[in-house]
């Protein structure tokens, strides 16, 4: 399972915030996830709850925020949004690149 590495990354990113920082503890955590990103949502909320154990964002909310793909089609030079990564263009049948929709990252953090 890959989600227990990524929420062990994520926890590292977090704690390094509040050390520097100098937090008592973090309140909360904004984690963004592209729905094209392979990342399974469910158990990455178990892992974060995991990972988080004995560090200062134990306890902490952390809130997956849904980020949708989408892909830039050149042929009709528009970004067109994308359900998977090898959506075609509906108006002209040409390839997407994909702009957004892959990524997973820290987009916020709370501490006190």
């Amino acid at each position: 399972m890959h989600e227990m590495s990524l929420a062990e990354s994520v926890v590292r990113i977090v704690e390094e915030v509040a050390q520097r920082e100098r937090a008592r503890r973090v309140r909360s955590v904004g984690v963004e996830i592209g729905r094209l990103a392979a990342v399974e949502a469910h158990a990455l909320a178990f892992c974060l709850d995991a990972a988080s154990r004995g560090t200062l964002a134990e306890g902490a909310e952390f809130r997956l925020i849904d980020v949708a793909g989408s892909g830039w089609c050149a042929g009709c030079a528009r970004e067109l949004p994308m359900t998977t990564s090898y959506d075609g263009c509906p108006g002209c049948g040409g390839p997407l690149r994909l702009t957004r929709g892959n990524e997973m990252r820290v987009s916020d953090v709370e501490i006190e």
